[in-house]
């Protein structure tokens, strides 16, 4: 992903409220670009993208003994629940129980104790097994993405410091050298002293937000939407629409202090999104700045509530509660002035340019106009959100940039939707996963499953959510069942030893919206680095594993071994659930 003009947005320790991570990474990556003395830096495997899936392959490998180099483009891992700012994961209901890997469990889990341990809970909250810091109403693990960064960066700490892991943040990928159906090197550079590195290994994973490392290994990739009579999905476009991606947004995260006044300057673009209209097919409810929008399901308007207070809206949701990550009243009167909360919501979806394959001038100009959306969002918040007391505005709103890590408040990155997929051996399609596509395909009995992918190589489950894409559709939203992640999927056509780990999966574009969540982006990335660590170890590629039925069933006992489910128990594999 092309991010230089994202680093103008980074700041280490930016703000007075800053709470620091138990794991400076940063510090550490810094050493690493000024002590090193060679050009060629070699490793069993190079992950690119320090997010979830990179994070997740990263410590799969590791603990498996492989050496690991992997690099990033800003100053924080972690993607989604970090640097995106998207800190309230979206999640199935038995997340609790079943439905993701050992090692995601781990994570939530020694998120919650971060809060316990470090955190002036009330006694109610410290003694909640299923703490919830923010009690927002998207997901049962709403938190402060800093708290996330600390614990990936305590998961990472030992390696770090045992030398099997090198992390070269801030860091671009900007070539590769390739040798028929494989790639022998990237090539990286520092994004803060312009130093070049190159990095070896016998397989490379591409945990990019966008698939970046496609183009530049020339590996086979499909982007955008496919048509129907391509795929003969229930819900694909008429005609391939290569340039329709799903909105990205630019989160921010915000509190409330009444009485104060913390108005921001009016964003320069401001007049064009107070007015605009989406103009999108079903139609959009009015404007895009408003407490209405297209239910994802339905596509008929839907009121919303707003009151930073967190008082109830009557029938409508209160978007302040949506995606609080500091809920005040699970800490000790006084220590939070107000409830913290993220913005994620529709109103800052922006779907208005393709950045997939565009000149970096278009890229950049998309970007700006993105940031600008969500800034000019928070400005109409400050100034005409309409009040129940028949007021409006809420000028006590405050940006929390320190919070993202950021100067202006706006999360490090824009939250991306869809990647960049790769061409592979097998394509995950809406007749495997969707309930309704399923029946057509399958009939009423066997219909009512997922797909049973003989070389499944993990599980997840979330409704098929495409938010309004690039070329002007409106929400496509519907039912999926529980679904298993097919080996297949993560192998290209052709490339040897580049193994995706990210949303570039080989979904469709309409798949794409029940694989592209937290959960399964980590279990994916686990499998990736799993899946090279056991072919070094047999000295086998990844595409001959699973092609021998006999190993196939060794690498999926490996994986299970390692705290990873390949099959939902037959009770969960139907739902009534959207």
């Amino acid at each position: 992903m092309r991010r230089r003009n994202f680093i103008r947005s980074l700041s280490i320790g930016s703000g007075a409220i800053v709470a620091t991570p138990a794991i400076s990474i940063p510090a550490v990556a810094n050493t690493i670009s000024k002590t090193r003395t060679a050009k060629e830096l070699p490793a069993d495997v190079i992950i690119a993208g320090a997010g979830m899936g990179g994070c997740a392959a990263a410590i799969a490998a590791l603990r498996n003994g492989l050496r690991v180099v992997m690099t990033e483009e800003t100053d924080w891992i972690g993607g989604q629940l970090t640097q995106q700012g998207l800190s309230c994961p979206d999640e199935h209901p038995w997340i609790e129980s079943f439905g993701a890997t050992q090692l995601y469990s781990d994570l939530r889990t020694a998120i919650r104790e971060y809060y316990v341990r470090h955190y002036p809970l009330t006694e109610a909250a410290k003694t909640n097994k299923n703490l919830n810091p923010g009690s927002g109403a998207v997901s049962r693990l709403c938190h402060e993405p800093r708290v996330a960064l600390a614990v990936l960066s305590n998961m990472l700490a030992p390696y770090l410091a045992s030398g099997k892991l090198t992390l070269l943040l801030q860091h671009k990928i900007e070539g590769a050298d390739i040798n028929g159906d494989k790639v022998k090197a990237l090539k990286a550079h520092s994004l803060q002293t312009g130093d070049k590195i190159i990095l070896t290994a016998p397989y490379f994973i591409d945990a990019t937000e966008l698939g970046d490392l496609l183009p530049l290994t020339k590996t086979e990739y499909a982007k955008g939407a496919e048509s129907r009579q391509n795929t003969h999905e229930l819900h694909a476009a008429e005609k391939a629409e290569p340039d329709n991606n799903q909105a990205f947004t630019w989160c921010f995260a915000m509190d409330y202090l009444v009485g104060e006044n913390h108005l921001i300057d009016k964003p320069k673009d401001y007049a064009y999104w107070q007015k605009l209209v989406p103009d999108l097919t079903p139609a959009w409810p009015g404007k895009l700045l408003s407490l209405s929008y297209s239910n994802p399901s339905t596509l008929q308007p839907k009121a919303l509530g707003f009151d930073p207070t967190g008082k109830p809206t009557g029938q409508m949701l209160n978007l302040w509660n949506y995606r609080r990550i500091i809920d005040r009243n699970n800490f000790k009167p006084g220590f939070f002035s107000g409830d913290i909360s993220m913005v994620n919501w529709p109103q800052n979806d922006y779907f208005i340019r393709n950045i997939i394959d565009v000149t970096e001038q278009e890229f950049q100009v998309a970007l700006e106009q993105g940031r600008q959306l969500s800034l000019s969002l928070f400005y109409w918040l400050q100034t005409e959100a309409p009040r129940a007391d028949g007021g409006v505005g809420w000028p006590g709103l405050r940006l929390r940039g320190d919070i993202v890590g950021t100067d202006d408040g706006l999360a490090k990155c824009p939250y991306i939707r869809e990647s960049r997929r790769i061409k592979s051996v097998f394509t995950i399609l809406e007749e495997h996963v969707g309930k309704e596509n399923s029946i057509l395909v399958a009939g009423e009995k066997a219909g009512s499953k997922a797909a049973d992918f003989f070389d499944s190589i993990g599980i997840g489950y979330y409704h098929i959510d495409l938010h309004p894409g690039t070329t002007g559709n409106n929400y496509i939203d519907f039912g999926s069942l529980p679904f298993q992640i097919p080996l297949g999927a993560l192998l290209p056509q052709r490339m040897q030893n580049l193994i995706p780990a990210n949303k570039n999966i080989g979904t469709t574009h309409i798949t794409n919206g029940c694989y592209r969540l937290h959960p399964v982006e980590w279990s994916i990335g686990e499998a990736a680095g799993l899946l090279i660590s056991f072919s070094l170890d047999k000295k086998l590629t990844p595409h001959a594993v699973r092609e021998n039925s006999t190993v196939l069933y060794d690498f999926q006992r490996f994986i299970r071994t390692q705290g990873i489910a390949t099959h939902w128990p037959e009770e969960m594999c139907t739902s009534k659930k959207k």
